[in-house]
């Protein structure tokens, strides 16, 4: 086990060299230009012979704009390939292929592609010209382009994308280029790719200190003597601080600078104000500016110990939130930043601090959103090592791949200050076996070799004191706990009493024990549940069902069996040495325990989706989401939600990743007189619970009673009230109103005002409501849209994860009363209209005005 890990970190943010529209920052004044390069690409579905020379003929392709997921496009069938794992959903050959004018005036510069994400097995070639591949779909990566370009001609960019060898993933992977693409033209002497780096050593409220390492590249034909400066501005463009240094490269030569710069008053970033500065450098050669880069940075110190936990600027903190996959629900795996944007506000407004990345580098507009929102981050690599889960996942390419992927995360990912924690993986089968410590020590060496001022962690659901996997977590800062806390912790400290943990993965009805754990040991860091959203892929994952009492019974000794430690130690050994244990867990087993286990965990097609998130597949929250922000965040706040009936005979059976289903709702036809079970969550001292204003009871709803109360209450019709009560006063209420028959559609955007750039986006809200405008929970109409104006409908959908319809439509189904559009700008402004009908439902509409902003520089 290492010592105590101590660190101070204050961290940039982004690099403009990937995101060049930063607001308010200083206008380069070198010939530096980053173009976006989404625009455009014909896109073909299958495969096609000598798609990568310049004259093949592409007229009949389909134009896209990227971020593009050709997977979602199509509908999910049960004689997909991907299988449960990936949603059922298609996946094959495609081919992308962008034409463009490369001028004159690039003549003597260095020219090169950064793609942000293509999944899978990316081939590039510029006119023809075999550029590389790059197989893993999660990481950045890019080429030169200088040497294959004509200038003042024509040039094709092709990419064949090969995600055709199924099953690779254990989720949803989408297909394609869904990031998003740039060409960067530098002067031959430049700022290295990803070649800044800033740190905050000293921090205090007073004053910090400021590190910058700036890496310079020489790619002329001669030596070159420059001066390398680096400015801060806050906030405001006020300059806060300057450094000069000199630097003397050989032609083809790289070399790095080290600056330190004062701040006084230093405004801190934290979740709550996520305060950001901005590092600017510029490179001088003979006096004139050659290269300029700028990166966004945030000041804050962390502090990590066992005995007090992590500190953030010297106060305590604890990472409350969850994991999240990469997709954006009905968009499929499409990277569109405002979709980016609006995961992390959601997670956000759900009580949340804190996110892990599963089980890959995110898109780098999701780390932006989390600096600028302040969402502490888990950045994670991959999901296996050389050990496979399925038949054709990263296992293949880890030995030649390993440590440019994992440098691709970290060199792109280190001046983020949301991010505080470094992944080398989750659950990882050699943990089992003993080469799994030296493949650690490869990794961990690596991480820290490129930033040594992030703890270091690994998501595991076995037997953390085992020899082979203490040799992996003496590797590391943090041991990670998958589902493995709760019954292990206690054992764990005693036996190794420095160790600091992290639950990198929970069960969601285990919330309250873990509050409790975390919140009693200093040493626990926090609870990143399973899942903080619901996601596609892993069918399923969370879903409960009606059964026997016989069959609910030996379903949650089921879940005890999938639970428990020991078993997963054999799993993951079995992997370890080369066996498809998710395979032959699929076929089947003559033990009854384990068969039950199978029906209750794998769950066959329409499912497409997990089920488990503290939010559905299109946004809206849970029930359980409200539980868990009152736990983790207090406050005088109730929550009333009602726990669906069991028809006579049937056990609803609710097991592992599944919490008992609620709906907050008091409409229930049919229930006239019948018990039902109200469950109210609550901050507060007690609670009281009123029917038609006649109080039904009062209880209290402290620690002891996990901040919950449960009443049994006869179904009348009428208005529900849970009523907060702190000493004799009255704090807070919830109101559950008994909704008539639904009449009418209501269309709620999140945003009216959009930019006509091709690639905003408004999430539109559909409910049924009653005549009064009460929202009915037990609508399932299906909605039929239209659209006019200069926009498109991006995707649809419900939080229903098995309604196997196309995201790809113009109709979706409600769901609990409830659907979703997405709307996509066109680069024309103009109003757009949003028209939603359904028969028996009056027709509702949403106008959107899309308007024009300054062109970004783009790729022609």
């Amino acid at each position: 086990m290492n010592p105590p890990f101590r660190c101070q970190i204050g961290l940039a943010a982004i690099l403009t060299v990937l995101l060049s529209a930063t607001a308010g920052a200083v206008t380069p004044k070198a010939p530096r230009q980053d173009l976006a390069a989404d625009a455009g690409w014909k896109f073909q579905l299958g495969d096609a012979a000598g798609a990568e020379n310049p004259t093949f003929a592409d007229s009949s392709w389909r134009t896209v704009d990227l971020p593009h997921d050709w997977s979602i496009e199509s509908k999910p069938d049960k004689d997909n390939p991907s299988g449960t794992g990936g949603g059922f959903f298609p996946n094959g050959v495609g081919w992308y292929r962008k034409t463009f004018t490369a001028p004159r005036k690039w003549n003597g510069k260095r020219v090169t592609v950064q793609f942000d994400g293509v999944y899978r097995d990316a081939t590039v070639y510029l006119n023809g010209h075999k550029l590389g591949t790059h197989p893993y779909g999660y990481t950045s990566f890019t080429f030169d382009l200088t040497p294959d370009l004509k200038l003042s001609g024509t040039n094709v960019l092709a990419v064949r994308v090969d995600n055709s060898a199924e099953p690779n993933s254990r989720w949803y992977s989408g297909s394609g280029i869904y990031r998003h693409v740039h060409v960067i033209v530098t002067e031959p002497t430049h700022v290295a790719h990803w070649g800044v780096f800033v740190t905050t050593p000293e921090v205090s409220t007073t004053s910090a200190k400021v590190s910058v390492k700036t890496h310079v590249s020489n790619e002329s034909s001669t030596t070159a003597g420059l001066t390398v400066e680096t400015t801060l501005f806050d906030k405001t463009n006020k300059t806060v601080g300057t450094a000069h240094s000199s630097l003397n490269l050989a032609s083809s030569k790289e070399d790095e600078t080290a600056q330190e710069i004062a701040v006084a008053n230093p405004a801190l970033w934290t979740p709550e104000i996520p305060t950001l500065y901005r590092a600017v450098s510029t490179i001088r050669k003979d006096g004139k500016i050659v290269d300029q880069v700028t990166t966004s940075f945030g000041i804050r110190s962390l502090t990590w110990s066992a005995e007090k936990g992590l500190l953030l600027n010297g106060k305590s903190i604890k990472l409350t939130g969850g994991s999240v996959h990469h997709d954006n629900g009905p968009l499929g795996a499409a990277a569109f930043d405002r979709a980016e944007e609006r995961r992390v506000q959601l997670m956000k407004a759900a009580g949340m601090n804190a996110v892990r990345t599963a089980h890959n580098p995110p898109s780098p507009a999701f780390l932006d959103a989390c600096d600028r929102l302040g969402l502490l981050v888990l950045d994670e690599p991959f999901d296996v090592w050389q050990a496979h889960k399925v038949k054709f996942d990263y296992g293949s390419n880890f030995d030649e791949w390993w440590k440019q992927d994992i440098s691709s995360m970290v060199l792109r990912d280190r001046n983020h200050p949301s991010i505080v924690i470094w992944g080398i993986g989750n659950e990882i089968p050699e943990l089992e076996v003993d080469r799994g410590g030296p493949l650690a020590k490869q990794l961990a060496e690596q991480v820290r070799a490129l930033d040594n001022t992030r703890p270091l962690t690994l998501a595991f659901p076995g037997t953390t004191t085992m020899p082979t996997a203490q040799a992996v977590f003496s590797q590391l800062d943090i041991t990670g706990y998958n589902y493995n806390l709760i019954p292990t912790y206690a054992k764990d400290h005693e036996q190794l009493p420095s160790r600091l943990m992290l639950t990198t993965e929970s069960w969601p009805a285990k919330a309250f024990p873990l509050w409790a754990i975390t919140h009693d040991n200093p040493y626990v860091l926090g609870d990143l549940t399973w899942t903080a959203m619901d996601y596609l892929g892993e069918s399923g994952i969370g879903a409960w069902q009606y059964g026997t009492p016989e069959q609910a019974k030996m379903a949650e000794q089921a879940g005890g069996m999938m639970a428990n430690t020991g078993m997963v130690d054999q799993l993951f050994a079995g992997m370890a040495k080369g066996v498809d244990v998710m395979a032959e867990m699929a076929k089947g087993s003559s033990d009854p325990m384990a068969k039950a286990a199978m029906q209750f965990f794998f769950h066959p097609y329409p499912w497409h989706a997990a089920v488990c998130g503290d939010l559905d597949l299109t946004g809206f929250r849970k029930p359980q989401s409200y539980y868990r922000d009152i736990l983790w965040n207090g406050g005088d706040r109730v929550y009333a939600t009602v726990r669906l009936p069991e028809p006579e005979g049937k056990k609803i059976i609710a097991i592992m990743w599944a919490t008992y289903p609620t709906l907050p709702a008091w409409s229930w036809p049919g229930q006239e007189g019948k018990e039902m079970q109200v469950e109210v969550y609550s901050g507060a001292e007690k609670v009281r619970l009123f029917l038609n204003d006649k109080l039904i009871g009062e209880k209290p709803t402290g620690r002891e009673q996990e901040f919950k109360a449960v009443f049994s209450v006869p179904y009348a019709p009428g208005t529900l009230k849970a009523v907060g009560v702190r000493g004799d006063r009255e704090v807070t209420q919830s109101i559950l109103t008994t909704a008539g028959n639904a009449t009418k559609l209501r269309l709620t955007a999140d945003r009216t005002v959009l930019r006509a750039d091709g690639e905003d986006l408004s999430f539109v809200t559909v409910e049924a409501v009653d005549d009064q405008g009460h929202f009915q929970p037990h609508a399932e109409q299906e909605v039929q849209f239209s659209i006019s104006g200069p926009g498109s409908i991006a995707a649809v959908g419900n939080g229903d994860g098995q309604d196997a319809d196309s995201y790809h439509a113009e109709r979706r189904k409600l769901y609990q009363g409830r659907a979703l559009v997405v709307i996509r700008t066109s680069r024309k402004a103009g109003a757009i209209k949003l028209t939603a009908a359904s028969a028996g439902l009056t027709d509702s509409t949403a106008m959107i005005d899309a308007k024009t902003i300054p062109a970004q520089a783009e790729l022609q």
